[in-house]
């Protein structure tokens, strides 16, 4: 990966962006792609990038990767200072006590942890329970809540203090590659594209999206707003390559063994076989999966919006999903920014993508 490209990668997945609270990481997204695309800016927070195509009556084609990220959200500061929270998204309650966070306020991000009894004082058919979200602290070293509330606010939003960092060859660890990874993903599909010497026969429209992680929001108003004819949605997908994932009800998915084309109700079936074709006469390694209903990605809005889009899903392989270690091969990345290119170089016509 380029170097330029892996800084702004760095960057995303740095920039604190739970779901209502991503303008972090849609600043940097509007920055990289500006030089490149014209940019817009919806009321709910979506960044466009457009690229116009060569020629008249071309098709629209949506690409989209949502830059939101679970997290927390302070609900409560008691006498003593302690911070009482709920959930931004899927977090699972065995992974949080004992984390560091960062409460991201007004005037900067404060540092805390989420405590937890010591063992010692724990009984011991207490010791396999898992505690509740709603019985779970953050304690900012704060004396009362006076000091408390002159550091945090009520509704500030907390991400888990982990960092970007490189494991073994192209593999890397980071909180937020769900879906930051697609959103990366879409800014160099842009760059790529704007950079080539021949102009598409289409009009590109990359997204950033908001707020999926809580109902698919972001997707569904972008998709309204743009409303293409074609649309691909960048998203992440279960590796089942680590020990304790069951691959009979998941697939045979790993990370390094190239994107993830998924198969189902919610994919176009001519857009399915032209990103197949071209990974194959483009010599990228791809997996295939099955998903026989709606997907729980901003695919499923899209293809339903307005009267209707083509859609296709573009997955990249992601160990322990939801956790502030998630990990990715960077050059899953990069395999799917070259696939999608070459896709778009070989669309001609929306009526190309009639099911008949």
């Amino acid at each position: 990966m380029r170097d330029e490209s892996l800084d702004f990668l760095k960057a995303l997945l740095t920039a604190p962006s739970p779901s209502g609270y991503e303008q972090p990481a849609q600043r940097l997204f509007r920055a990289y792609i500006e030089p490149f695309a014209a940019v817009t800016t919806d009321v709910l927070g979506n960044v466009y990038g457009n690229i116009p195509g060569a020629g008249e009556g071309s098709p629209r084609v949506m690409l989209v990767g949502h830059s939101d990220e679970i997290g927390l959200q302070i609900k409560y500061i008691d006498d003593k200072g302690f911070l009482w929270f709920a959930a931004i998204g899927g977090v699972d309650p065995h992974l949080t006590p004992g984390l560091s966070v960062n409460i991201h306020t007004q005037h900067g991000a404060v540092r805390g942890v989420i405590g937890r009894k010591p063992i010692h004082l724990i009984e011991p058919k207490e010791r396999d329970t898992v505690i509740k979200l709603e019985a779970q602290y953050i304690d900012i070293g704060a004396a009362d809540r006076q000091e408390a509330e002159s550091l945090v606010r009520v509704g500030d939003p907390v991400t888990f203090a982990a960092e970007f960092q490189c494991l073994h060859g192209s593999r890397v660890t980071a909180r937020g590659f769900d879906d930051k990874a697609g959103s990366f993903v879409v800014a160099e599909v842009l760059r790529q594209v704007a950079a080539a010497a021949t102009k598409l026969s289409l009009d590109l429209y990359g997204v950033s999206s908001v707020q999926e992680e809580i109902g698919l929001r972001g997707g569904s108003t972008s998709s309204y707003n743009v409303n293409p004819d074609i649309g691909i949605c960048v998203e992440v997908d279960f590796a089942t390559d680590q020990p304790d994932v069951e691959r009979k009800h998941n697939g045979d998915v790993a990370i390094g063994k190239g994107p993830i084309l998924p198969r189902g109700a919610n994919i176009n079936p001519a857009l399915f076989e032209l990103l197949a074709k071209t990974a194959a006469e483009e010599g990228i390694a791809v997996q295939f999966t099955g998903i026989p209903r709606a997907t729980g990605t901003d695919a499923n809005v899209m293809q339903i919006s307005r009267g209707g889009v083509a859609t296709a899903l573009v997955k990249i392989p992601l160990r322990y999903m939801h956790t502030p270690v998630e990990v990715l091969d960077t050059v899953d990345l990069e395999n799917a920014v070259r696939l999608i290119v070459a896709t778009l170089a070989r669309i001609r016509r929306k009526e190309d993508f009639l099911p008949v």
